[in-house]
């Protein structure tokens, strides 16, 4: 099975550098596998960092594991609804996500449509890979942002710059995982909020080399 990809709000198509956010512990609370939708919530200081990227129609794109389908811990249904929630509670506050990619996906898969050693499991870089093909992205230009030192793998594997944030998992993995791994992040950022102000002093820099 291909890994996931839900309609766009995008229809530019233009070959730009995105934004490529983790959900779990990125957008919304770190709470293992969203089994209800009650379980979703929204960081604070998510939707007003995500409309700053809107304002600059900087595209920002979801990828996430979501391995609960293949252990079938979850319908798909359920999936789609969580999805749901996240567009209207981003919307309320005048944000959106350009796009969603999914990987549902697990070697060990409870469901045999989904026992796949796949190339969209994070930390490979599969999904970025599509998302790039389907919506005219530069990915060297790109940034990953996640709370797992598997987001900023996937980051290294296409070229992307990798960016932690210490909501979720991040601050253990900074202080567990991290010193061991190869691959660091470029910046370190306490939340979204942080790490977008980064973002846009980089791409600002960026364009004022342009001048």
């Amino acid at each position: 099975m291909k890994p996931v990809a839900e309609p766009s709000n995008s229809t530019s198509h233009l070959l730009r550098p995105a934004v490529f956010l983790d959900r779990d512990g990125t957008i919304n609370e770190q709470m293992g596998y969203i089994n209800h939708i009650s379980r979703f919530q929204l960081l604070p200081g998510v939707a007003a960092a995500i409309r700053q990227l809107n304002d600059r129609n900087i595209p920002v794109v979801v990828v996430t594991n979501q391995s609960g389908l293949a252990r079938g811990y979850f319908p798909p249904d359920l999936l789609l609804a969580v999805h749901e929630k996240m567009r209207a509670l981003l919307a309320e506050q005048g944000a959106h996500v350009d796009g969603i990619y999914i990987c549902p996906h697990h070697p060990e898969a409870k469901k045999e449509e989904y026992r796949l050693n796949c190339e969209c499991r994070k930390p490979k870089p599969g999904l970025l890979l599509q998302a790039a093909r389907e919506m005219g992205l530069d990915l060297a230009g790109s940034f990953v942002v996640g709370d797992r030192w598997s987001d900023l793998k996937t980051a290294a594997a296409c070229g992307a710059l990798p960016l932690l944030v210490l909501t979720g998992y991040g601050r253990g993995d900074a202080q567990y995982i991290g010193p061991t791994q190869v691959v660091q992040p470029v910046y370190v950022g306490d939340d979204l909020t942080a790490v977008v102000q980064w973002i846009l002093g980089r791409i600002n820099t960026r364009s004022d080399k342009n001048i």
